[in-house]
């Protein structure tokens, strides 16, 4: 049996605004059913390439692919649950409401009997009749995961996830992350933008680095440990460095 295509792929992707180089000509293919870190320092190119591949920002060039071949850049958007530091939810609306809202936005069938569904498996049966904006950082997360997997969908873009939450949460969080890398359909790919090393390499089995725009894969063993990350990622931002200040 033949081996499904990639799930994302891209080449000489690009972003320009003005004259900043946001992301230079980037090559990507991330299989159907992996996990990629995507790691690197502040102002990176890490979220630009996340808006890139959620359809939020047009590249300047190159060619992108995001699930099927007939997925522009709005319809795209259908296949894809986007998670980030920012939950996207109305904090005058209910957890419920929140979640039949997004259902019905994605066009799930039945979005009321979907929400209790999620509800119970995110813990938030209690909460559910509560507006989001009296929440904790940590409910609000536990609502945004719900939201995001509301239309069941077969990629998930993960934008600094762990930001603002403690210990115990993120813990939390990273097991239910965990759990839910499976669609209807299949195992679902995930792409995780984070400074967190320890989670990288818990949750991926595959890394990007990005530096000022440059990008660079490591190799699959980088991921063994928490240390090999740790080294191959310091190896990598100095020559990625290195190269930005060449002329």
């Amino acid at each position: 049996m033949s081996e499904p295509p990639p799930a994302i792929e891209a080449r000489g992707l690009s972003r320009r605004y003005g004259p900043l180089v946001a992301l230079r000509p980037l090559d990507l293919s991330v299989a159907t059913g992996s996990t990629l870190a995507v790691l690197g320092p502040n102002g990176a190119g890490k979220s630009t390439l996340l808006r890139l591949l959620a359809g939020l920002a047009r590249p300047t060039a190159g060619q992108l692919r995001v699930g099927e071949e007939r997925h522009d850049r709005v319809t795209r958007r259908g296949v894809i649950g986007l998670i980030g530091h920012a939950t996207y939810l109305y904090p005058a609306l209910t957890a419920r409401e929140n979640l039949i809202l997004a259902g019905r936005l994605w066009k799930v069938e039945e979005p009321a009997a979907r929400a209790e569904q999620l509800l119970a498996e995110h813990g938030l049966s209690e909460a559910a009749d509560r507006p989001v904006g009296g929440f904790s950082r940590g409910m609000a997360q536990r609502v945004a995961i719900a939201r995001a997997l509301v239309h069941d969908p077969p990629i998930l873009l993960l934008d600094e996830p762990f930001t603002g939450l403690d210990p115990t949460a993120a813990d939390r969080l990273a097991e239910r992350l965990a759990a839910a890398d499976h669609t209807a359909r299949g195992r679902r790919t995930i792409l995780l933008v984070t400074h967190d090393l320890a989670r990288a390499t818990a949750l991926a089995d595959r890394a990007l680095v990005l530096v000022r725009g440059r990008a660079q894969a490591l190799a699959p063993d980088a991921l063994s440990t928490g240390e090999c990350l740790a080294d191959a990622y310091r190896c990598t931002v100095a020559r990625l460095e290195q190269e930005s200040r060449r002329p």
